[in-house]
């Protein structure tokens, strides 16, 4: 069972689909948030959940005080989930959006929104080079805030991840078998 974890929706249950994702564990969202709020990105942000499945990370992060959150899949059944989730949340303040994440990051965001906090949890047999291109996209069609922290999950038998040259990679951290990667644009936190 997935489940909000803090914040005013805490406790909430959240609906997984039942195939082609691979939701992140309360354990690592509780870590992952714990170290966004030493950092202060989380409340009055604007985040973006790309390859969202449940869209549990943008919703934990809404709970906890972002203003707004999108969450993007490609997937018909994921992006049912999204929506029945955000109504349990906070409908007002979460877009879903059913596209492919790399073409949707190779365009300027239709709706003019800039983004504060970006998660990226593609399936683990998504290449590098491919998470690479879309936070290039990102980078390149102004997709993000001066400030946007970037946080990546990936498998941890990666010994590394390739950040784009627009990003700086801040820190990894490991649990089992998952890393993940933090990151921000290049100049920004410098």
């Amino acid at each position: 069972m997935t489940r909000i974890i803090a914040g005013t929706s805490r406790g909430r249950r959240l609906r997984v689909p039942s195939v082609g994702t691979r939701p992140t564990s309360d354990r690592i969202r509780e870590a992952l948030f714990s170290t966004l709020d030493s950092m202060d990105a989380i409340r009055g942000t604007n985040v973006l959940d790309l390859y969202a499945g449940s869209g549990a990370l943008g919703l934990e992060a809404v709970s906890r005080g972002a203003t707004t959150a999108t969450l993007v899949d490609s997937d018909r059944g994921a992006v049912t989930i999204c929506q029945q989730n955000a109504l349990t949340v906070a409908p007002a303040a979460v877009t879903v959006v059913a596209a492919d994440v790399v073409r949707l990051s190779g365009a300027p965001y239709a709706a003019g929104l800039t983004f504060d906090l970006v998660f990226l949890d593609p399936p683990y047999e998504v290449a590098d080079a491919v998470v690479a291109q879309v936070l290039e996209g990102l980078a390149a069609y102004a997709w993000l805030a001066p400030s946007a922290q970037v946080v990546i999950e990936r498998t941890a038998s990666k010994a590394q991840f390739p950040w784009p040259s627009a990003y700086v990679g801040d820190r990894r951290r490991d649990y089992g078998g998952t890393a993940l990667w933090y990151g921000h644009l290049r100049g920004s936190l410098d």
